[in-house]
């Protein structure tokens, strides 16, 4: 039966109801009346009202909970533009991030947004508590680095929940296996840690020792470019001369296991080190031990940081092109939030790591 405006009764209650929801009359996450009450205050049915509720529901505009009621969606949160968009990366303070977020501020900035910026220690647990808390702001995409991108991702119901309330993401740095298929911009850490190992091996070293992190896929890339570099150069793999370490123990695994290596008799001829800041410390770790750099030892890093270009006479290294990388994922998350079509290979790239010689390193005469 149609209404004093033509309408069917179930059609004007269900626009009545959109209205508010769209109005903010009614909030994301606020319970309705009930379909009894919502019948006496508009004189209709139970019936004409459960058309109209389950209209809204397949729209997305409402969600029931058996038992408890039907609520506003908290998808309507994201409906209309922020212009927010939130950064979670895992060291704020790292030597990297810094002009990382400067290049996302540039590109973002000039396109009418504001960065919302969260750091998780390289924490899955503080990853989770995050995007929990973003799910309840009002955001318009997500550039994320993960943490410890190597294992497995302990939360994929929340990204999942950001996919249904059409908040696109973009992975930096890392991503995790199951997540293959999303937006993201990785630097080829297979081919950078070829590269300086390649380089190593090219001066005449053959005692080359790696130290990588475990808990990231970047470590684990960096150590598939020094195995390959290792082969190709036909030096035996030694698991014995690789070193492992996890974010936890990272200011003490390193160092110990090289002073206790060294200790041992076995002392490296190079060192591929998993960024600069393990350079350093290893660097500084075979000064104590007595062995010279470069003149006993060669050590090269990862990443072109101040580190590196500031050690005296400079740390080999790959490049990152942090500011670059940073323009590029906003530039990646623009093309998302304007619905570009990720299957076409824009929302996948890869960049090349190049070798920076400097003066960590030195030919070995035998």
């Amino acid at each position: 039966m149609a209404g004093e405006n033509g309408k069917t009764k179930y059609f004007s209650l269900m626009e009545q109801l959109k209205n508010d929801i769209l109005s903010g009359a009614i909030k994301p996450g606020e319970k309705l009346p009930s379909e009894n009450e919502l019948a006496a205050a508009y004189s209709i049915s139970r019936h004409t009202v459960r058309k109209a509720l389950g209209i809204l529901e397949n729209e997305g505009y409402i969600t029931a909970s058996h038992g408890k009621g039907t609520f506003c969606s908290e998808r309507m949160r994201h409906m209309n533009r922020s212009g927010n968009i939130a950064v979670i990366t895992t060291y704020i303070s790292d030597y990297i991030f810094p002009r990382l977020i400067q290049g996302m501020d540039k590109v973002l900035s000039a396109n009418g947004y504001s960065i919302i910026l969260k750091n998780t220690g390289n924490s899955r647990q503080i990853e989770a508590k995050y995007l929990e808390e973003l799910l309840e702001k009002d955001i318009d995409g997500l550039i994320i680095e993960p943490s410890k991108s190597q294992l497995s991702c302990k939360h994929p119901d929340l990204y999942a929940k950001f996919e249904k309330f059409h908040i696109p993401c973009v992975f930096i740095q890392g991503i995790y296996e199951e997540m293959q298929d999303k937006p993201h911009i990785l630097m080829d850490d297979c081919r950078g840690g070829y590269l300086v190992t390649r380089y190593l091996t090219e001066l005449g070293h053959r005692k080359i020792v790696g130290i990588f992190k475990a808990d990231d896929s970047q470590g684990h890339e960096r150590h598939k470019g020094y195995v390959q570099a290792l082969q190709e150069a036909g030096i035996c793999y030694d698991p014995d001369s690789v070193i492992w370490f996890h974010t936890e123990d990272r200011k003490t695994k390193p160092a110990n296991a090289l002073a206790r290596m060294i200790s041992q008799g076995r002392c490296p001829e190079g060192i591929v080190c998993y960024n600069d800041q393990i350079a350093v410390l290893v660097i500084d770790t075979l000064g104590k031990s007595g062995c010279r750099v470069p003149e006993d030892v060669s050590v090269t890093g990862y990443d072109n940081s101040i580190y590196a270009q500031t050690w005296n006479g400079g740390i080999t290294t790959i490049t990152h092109p942090q500011e670059k990388l940073g323009e590029m994922a906003a530039e990646m998350l623009l093309l998302s939030l304007k619905g570009a079509d990720g299957r076409k290979g824009s929302m996948r790239k890869i960049i090349d790591p190049e070798l920076i010689v400097r003066g960590s390193c030195r030919e070995r005469k035998r």
